[in-house]
């Protein structure tokens, strides 16, 4: 699986090659690719943010700057997701759907948001994390990388994942019930 982050901080990241994750990068079973997206602006003090087309409150992520670190990543097989407060919810039949894909391209945005003009014509799904609302898309990339990473063949082990809460209702409800001779 290949995972491509669009962020403006991509340090952010530094955790994911901790743990599980990080044996699973050795194994090349999973290729993380952190793009700067303000390497992308032409701008001489490499600016990113911008007044939002239209009026509105605070600033949004330029949708050229966006775009162009979009391009550099691009893959016709790429499924494009911007984690977004105003997604669907991250679930599990979700991340188990998602680590079919081959490539996901993850957008983390900041500030207001992105141009929504660039958001129509990159972005396939948009997700969230829950009903709350973060400094940026970086944390929520990072519990998307996480949980579909699992599923992906070779990073657990299988009975791991099939013994886990939400992977299995069954066995978790009745292993709770078990334990409190309910």
């Amino acid at each position: 699986m290949k995972f491509d982050v669009l962020t403006l901080f991509p340090d952010m990241f530094e955790p994911l090659k901790q743990s599980i994750l990080g044996r699973a990068m050795k194994e090349n079973l999973i290729k993380i690719n952190l793009t700067n997206i303000r390497d992308f602006s032409k701008n001489k003090h490499k600016k990113v943010d911008d007044t939002p087309y239209g009026g509105g409150a605070g600033m949004i992520m330029r949708s050229d700057v966006v775009y162009d670190a979009y391009q550099s990543v691009k893959d016709d097989q790429a499924k494009v997701i911007f984690m977004s407060p105003q997604g669907k919810t991250l679930n599990q039949k979700m991340v188990e759907n998602l680590s079919k894909e081959s490539h996901l391209i993850i957008l983390c945005g900041h500030y207001e948001g992105i141009d929504q003009r660039v958001l129509d014509k990159i972005v396939d799904e948009e997700i969230s994390i829950g009903d709350y609302v973060l400094t940026g898309g970086e944390i929520p990339a990072m519990v998307l990388i996480d949980s579909v990473s699992r599923y992906i063949e070779g990073v657990l082990k299988k009975d791991s994942i099939c013994e886990e809460s939400f992977s299995n209702r069954t066995f978790r409800i009745s292993t709770i019930y078990k334990t409190r001779n309910i």
